[in-house]
């Protein structure tokens, strides 16, 4: 049905390649550009196109968080790209749990998804807080292998609200930043959290891994 709207109402397939054009040129100027072309209706479109780029694995949705923030402000920007990307996730997590692996490989890729099955044999119960705290981690392709998973919904939508929070403030507050030479600079700060908050993470993985380690030498 979806194909069907591309390919014979054209005024979806040029939006459609117009959102792949610019999340894939990872442009916040572009971005901002067109999320305003739509006038008051332009937080609508933001929402949506966020729940777009979830469905077209892996494009990037940091960059609409930012153009968020730039033309919302920060507090109500946030506000839209986190509510949006947990729309996505659920929306990404429902098509993996009732259409399957297969569907789901034509959206992504089979490699993809093999990767994402390793990530969450490593990490276990932290995979999906980890994912969402990584600006390089593929936001929807993991949203797609919990619904793969005999993950229950609300356990991942749970931990993905927690997760993606403290990066969608952090994100929308320096939104307005980005121009210039303040990109790169703010990027560098950006992923020097994101392993900031790896690094705590791992820390406790392996503390309960530990505490696990010894309960079952004391229970010998």
């Amino acid at each position: 049905m979806a194909f069907a709207l591309y390919y014979f109402i054209p005024i979806i397939k040029i939006n459609v390649n117009q959102a792949f054009f610019i999340l894939g040129n990872v442009d916040v100027d572009l971005a901002r550009g067109y999320i305003l072309g739509f006038g008051i209706w332009a937080p609508v479109a933001s929402f949506f196109l966020m729940i777009f780029q979830s469905i077209a694995a892996p494009l990037p949705a940091f960059i609409i968080t930012f153009a968020n923030a730039g033309l919302f402000g920060w507090v109500k920007g946030a506000i839209l790209s986190w509510s949006s990307a947990m729309a996505g996730a659920a929306l990404c997590f429902y098509i993996a749990r009732f259409l399957g692996r297969e569907f789901v490989e034509k959206l992504t890729s089979r490699t993809a998804l093999e990767k994402v099955d390793k990530f969450f044999e490593l990490y276990g119960k932290y995979a999906i807080l980890i994912a969402r705290l990584l600006p390089f981690v593929s936001f929807d392709i993991v949203s797609y292998g919990a619904g793969l998973t005999a993950m229950r919904f609300w356990p991942f939508f749970i931990a993905t609200g927690i997760g993606q929070l403290p990066a969608t403030i952090v994100y929308s507050y320096v939104g307005g930043m980005l121009t210039g030479t303040t990109k790169t600079f703010v990027m560098g700060l950006l992923i020097l959290f994101a392993l900031s908050a790896l690094l705590v993470l791992i820390k406790q993985v392996f503390k309960d891994k530990k505490e696990e380690g010894k309960e079952i030498i004391d229970s010998n």
